[in-house]
């Protein structure tokens, strides 16, 4: 008998409010919330400023755990950006990532979890294009709930990345048998993120 594969979840706070965020996780019985924003505040949705957030979820016994330093989609150290962008892959290398993403990984194992940023659209968020291949790659499941309710396989969201890229390549015509989906994911993802990483407009001047 096969062991059953894991599954951790995402979510994007939007523009909800705090009912209807807990309604959501509630619905796909989720009992923790990782908090993976790097600033855990919000201009225009103050509902989700760290405090806040954390007292709503206790109301509705869902565990709130900030992770925003460790696992964020912004961070402090230059030799991450490229062009005063930053580079999720060169992020996923270093010790602070490695070590909050442990912390993650024991969770996932006691909890069932849902990693939580702002954007509505996985597609559109470092959840999706930094931490949620490192968890598949660790033997996770990833699944991301959307503001209707439905879910998606994090399988299903990158087939979406593809078409909207044009690497939906199923007979091999344009890239020929040596590209793999695992290659066309990633090349993906590099042109997601050039899309929608975070970029640091003061560094980014001091290198043009």
């Amino acid at each position: 008998m096969t062991r059953r594969q894991q599954s951790v979840y995402t979510i994007g706070h939007s523009n909800h409010s705090l009912e209807a965020l807990a309604e959501l996780l509630l619905k796909h019985e989720i009992n923790a919330v990782v908090d993976v924003r790097s600033v855990p505040y919000s201009r225009f949705n103050p509902q989700f400023n760290q405090d806040a957030l954390s007292n709503a979820l206790r109301d509705h016994r869902i565990a709130y755990v900030y992770l925003g330093a460790e696992l964020g989609g912004r961070v402090d150290d230059g030799q991450c950006y490229e062009a005063g962008q930053i580079q999720y892959d060169r992020v996923a290398r270093t010790r602070i990532f490695r070590r909050g993403f442990e912390r993650l990984c024991t969770g996932a194992r006691t909890y069932r979890l849902a990693v939580m940023c702002a954007e509505k659209e996985p597609l559109d968020c470092h959840r999706t294009l930094l931490v949620a291949p490192e968890l598949e790659r660790s033997g996770f499941r990833v699944v991301h709930i959307h503001g209707d309710g439905r879910t998606e396989t994090n399988a299903e969201a990158m087939s979406r990345l593809l078409e909207l890229h044009g690497l939906n390549d199923r007979q091999g015509v344009l890239f020929g048998p040596t590209k793999t989906r695992e290659s066309l994911v990633a090349e993906g993802i590099t042109l997601q993120a050039k899309r929608v990483a975070y970029v640091n407009e003061t560094a980014a001047g001091r290198q043009e």
